[in-house]
């Protein structure tokens, strides 16, 4: 049996952390499914204001959504822990999504897209400071030293830390593709070079994520000295994933082909987009049959979008992430976005199945504390 994932005040049975997927996939649903069944849950807070406004019939802001999302999660989770995981490059909802949440009992909060430089600053903020783990993602080691070196200004350091490696699905790390696909940056030599950085810093748990697919791929990276795993594409095709079933039954179908890192056109974050090929909405943009449109505003610097200035470059990521989750999918295509082993995944689990084959028990614990 796995050795239980220690994180702050958090304590799982499993040392299985179930990726943020945004916009919409990672709701109450499955962050309180994979809770209840031994794993850490966790809500992606992207458009959760969108997705939840529209779920209670009126206007919500980013703090009370994710403040709602998180307390519904906890409801359904069997005392189990919730994290929310708050994107850096959303910079006008990233305040108010991290206190949102720990106004809603977040066990803790996971941020990247982007170095969480001024989290600690943030979550000061909050009563609940001292209680909430603080879980930054990065992909090296350089990244995790600049880190540090800015939490310790508020004196606090990474309770955990997500070294995502470049299988993962949706934006990677890098700037440039030919860097996600450099040998030196497999998942298993990022975890070697972060577990030592974060030994330089007193130590804290290491969580590998990107391309874990199954029990021999937690095994591994648990055998490297990670604390624990991550995983998002094998948690999107449950049952109670907030993907739409098309979203589901195209990650079913797919192949490895079909899966590819998108640049030109790329997403409007600047960052490598993992995706499938024939998401409707990256064919629209790759044919030249998408026009300026930029209606949800959650990436705008400056006061634009490159989606909106760039149609042919870039696609809309807001539209159609929203659009794989069920929202107005009449009026913008989907944007798929799946991990490097997604043509691996040949049926639809429940949470319980799914957790069941990865720990390798007939029905897996429910008690996390």
């Amino acid at each position: 049996m796995f050795s239980p994932l220690v994180i702050r005040n958090i304590r799982c049975p499993y040392p299985i952390v179930q990726g943020g997927m945004g916009v919409g996939v990672s709701l109450a649903p499955l962050a309180g499914a994979v809770a209840r069944a031994g794993g850490m849950g966790t809500i992606s807070s992207a458009c959760l204001d969108r997705l939840v406004g529209r779920r209670m019939g009126r206007p919500v802001g980013a703090r009370e959504a994710a403040a709602i999302e998180v307390a519904e999660a906890k409801t359904g989770s069997g005392g189990g822990p919730v994290a929310m995981n708050v994107m850096v490059a959303i910079q006008e909802a990233f305040a108010d999504s991290v206190l949102g949440a720990m106004d809603g009992g977040a066990d803790a909060i996971v941020s990247g897209a982007g170095l969480p430089l001024n989290l600690p600053a943030v979550a000061a903020r909050h009563p609940r400071a001292s209680e909430v783990a603080l879980i930054p993602i990065v992909s090296s080691a350089r990244a995790l030293r600049i880190l540090c070196r800015r939490w310790k200004a508020h004196g606090r350091l990474p309770d955990a830390v997500v070294v995502e490696g470049p299988l993962a699905g949706g934006h990677l790390g890098w700037k440039r593709p030919e860097e996600v696909h450099d040998p030196r940056h497999r998942l298993e030599n990022l975890v070697d070079e972060v577990l030592e950085e974060a030994g330089r810093h007193g130590g804290f748990p290491v969580i590998a994520a990107g391309g874990v697919y199954d029990r021999a791929d937690i095994e591994a990276m648990l055998s490297r000295g990670a604390a624990g795993v991550q995983m998002g594409t094998r948690f999107l095709a449950t049952r109670e994933s907030s993907a739409s079933q098309a979203y589901k039954e195209a990650v079913v179908r797919c192949r490895a082909s079909d899966i590819e890192v998108a640049v030109e056109p790329g997403s409007p974050c600047g960052l490598p987009f993992r995706v499938l090929r024939h998401s409707p909405m990256y064919r629209q943009v790759r044919e030249g049959a998408r026009g300026a449109r930029c209606d949800k505003g959650y990436l705008r610097i400056g006061g634009s979008c490159p989606a909106a200035s760039r149609p042919d470059r870039y696609f809309c990521i807001c539209n159609g992430l929203l659009s794989s989750a069920g929202y107005d999918p009449e009026k913008e295509p989907p944007l798929y976005t799946v991990g490097a082993n997604a043509h691996r995944v040949d049926r639809i689990l429940s949470v319980a199945e799914l957790m069941a084959e990865l720990v390798g028990a007939a029905m897996p614990a429910a008690a996390c504390a």
